[in-house]
């Protein structure tokens, strides 16, 4: 009890009742709609335990960003780091934004259950999202055209998964379909048997199954130590080194409490 009271008082009275931070009494986070479930398990915990209010908006990666940089929130939640230009456009209105890993992230390739197809190269995934490869058969499936399924161009899930797979300077195909989130791209998967999409690992269920990638699956171990060739941290960016009840939300990822969140919402710690 006093402990919790210390931090309460930390928390709306280290710089006077008159003069709190607005950031002190309600916190706003945008960003990655991978990120979300983790950041809707941290504020459903920091609004229970310290009364502070928490909104967690899904937007990508992209806007989340830009609302870091217009001062739109306190909390950019990222599934790829800030790119230059964001940063330069950060500096120039004056925000300095620092990077907090979160998680660790598997992106997990995901097709139907009854789809044969167990594995694939690093090397055929690419070609399956360039276009060259259009056909299960030509990997050891069935004969049926590849539905490929991707995130939309303002996703952090889909440039990470451009970077790592598809190539730098190469394009998806133009005839791939386009789907808003994590969900949205595994209920496509789960109802069309020839479709194949890529989902942060927090996101699989029995409704669709995960490929391994040159031989390895997605799991807490292959994205720890890299063996899986689809891995990346997941980050909050605040201004500056965050103080106060941004501080003490960003610094969850680290307790024990938060390690715990992370793991059942089925990401990885860091």
């Amino acid at each position: 009890m006093m402990r919790t009271l210390l931090l309460l008082f930390a928390l709306f009275f280290v710089a006077g009742a008159d003069s709190a931070d607005a950031a002190d009494r309600a916190i706003v986070l945008d960003g990655s709609t991978t990120v979300g479930p983790i950041a809707k398990s941290f504020a459903a915990y920091f609004t229970k335990k310290y009364g502070v209010q928490v909104s967690v908006s899904e937007s990508g990666s992209g806007n989340g960003a830009k609302s870091l940089i217009n001062g739109a929130c306190a909390i950019a939640a990222m599934s790829r780091p800030m790119k230059e230009k964001e940063i330069a456009a950060a500096r120039a209105k004056g925000v300095n934004p620092v990077a907090h890993v979160v998680a660790l992230d598997g992106l997990a390739v995901v097709v139907h259950p009854a789809n044969p197809v167990r594995s694939l190269s690093k090397a055929q995934l690419g070609a399956i999202y360039r276009g060259s490869i259009t056909n299960w058969k030509q990997v050891g499936g069935p004969n049926a055209e590849i539905v490929v399924i991707q995130r939309e161009s303002n996703s952090g899930t889909e440039e990470a998964f451009k970077s790592m797979v598809v190539g730098k300077g190469a394009y998806i195909k133009g005839s791939a379909e386009t789907q808003s989130s994590n969900g949205a791209i595994k209920n496509r998967v789960s109802s069309t048997p020839s479709a194949i999409g890529f989902i942060g690992l927090g996101y699989i269920d029995s409704s669709v199954r995960a490929i391994a990638v040159n031989g390895v699956l997605p799991g807490v171990e292959s994205v720890k130590n890299r063996s899986y060739p689809v891995s990346r941290p997941l980050y909050l960016y605040t201004d500056g080194e965050p103080s106060g009840a941004v501080g003490m939300f960003v610094g969850l990822c680290k307790t024990a409490v938060g390690k715990k969140m992370i793991s059942e919402t089925g990401f990885i710690n860091p």
